[in-house]
């Protein structure tokens, strides 16, 4: 049996210039909040959610992002325009279809250059712990050994996640998808990642989820893990704005 490979931080890693948010969804688990507002738009301790995912972006330097935009795109364009002003912002307009996740990167594949890039879901809520957990999965990354690269929270930390996990993690941070149905996978998929443009290749016609591409970086052994420090919750129906917010008041 091989030994498995460690990937050690890189301390001076530069973190990606490049960020895809992905901010096209309709939300309709968050409704009624979201029949007159994408949820992104929706707050949580008095900023929507788009403006805290701007929020981790600034802090980690990043200096261009990619936004897909489908329901209620005007608002979202609109809000975009007038509250972020310190990094470059590109729409990617998925107006005519929405793409799901896997579409919509590769409608977007132009605009995201050819380096690493991160992707962020605009609908979790997350704070950092001792370091900037963007900057953890820049130290991290390896662009010979890796494809993907997920920040991953325990199970037992992820704040409203009504699923049942999502992968398992080996002891050179390799991850592997849910083994069992029915089981809980211990690590929960926070919806930021660091990806590799070559990841993004042959893929079908149409609307599509980004599990294509992952099970295809699972298969090759260059899908990886890393362990978010700080506090996550998943925002996904009203009742969690409350919950996140309680969770913020505690610490």
């Amino acid at each position: 049996m091989s030994r498995p490979r460690y990937i050690r931080p890189d301390p001076g890693a530069r973190v990606p210039t490049t960020a895809m948010v992905m901010a096209a969804g309709i939300g309709k688990r968050m409704r009624p909040l979201t029949a007159t507002r994408p949820k992104p738009l929706v707050e949580v301790a008095g900023r929507t959610l788009l403006d805290h995912v701007f929020d981790r972006l600034r802090a980690a330097g990043v200096a261009r992002a990619v936004v897909n935009v489908h329901y209620l795109a005007d608002a979202l364009e609109a809000h975009l325009r007038h509250r972020v002003k310190d990094i470059e912002v590109i729409v990617s307009d998925e107006r005519a279809a929405l793409m799901e996740t896997g579409g919509g990167l590769v409608q977007a594949r132009g605009l995201l250059g050819d380096e690493p890039f991160l992707v962020v879901n605009s609908d979790n809520f997350w704070l950092d712990g001792p370091t900037d957990a963007i900057r953890q999965l820049a130290a991290r990354w390896n662009d010979e050994a890796m494809d993907a690269l997920l920040l991953l929270v325990p199970y037992a930390r992820a704040h409203n996640h009504g699923g049942q996990g999502d992968f398992h993690l080996d002891a050179a941070g390799r991850i592997t998808g849910r083994r069992k149905p029915g089981r809980v996978a211990p690590f929960v998929y926070t919806g930021v990642q660091i990806v590799s443009p070559r990841l993004i290749r042959d893929w079908p016609e149409g609307p599509f989820s980004t599990n294509l591409f992952w099970d295809r970086a699972i298969a090759a052994g260059r899908a990886y893990g890393l362990v978010h420090q700080g506090l996550w919750s998943e925002v996904n129906v009203p009742g969690a704005i409350a919950r996140t917010e309680a969770m913020l008041a505690d610490g």
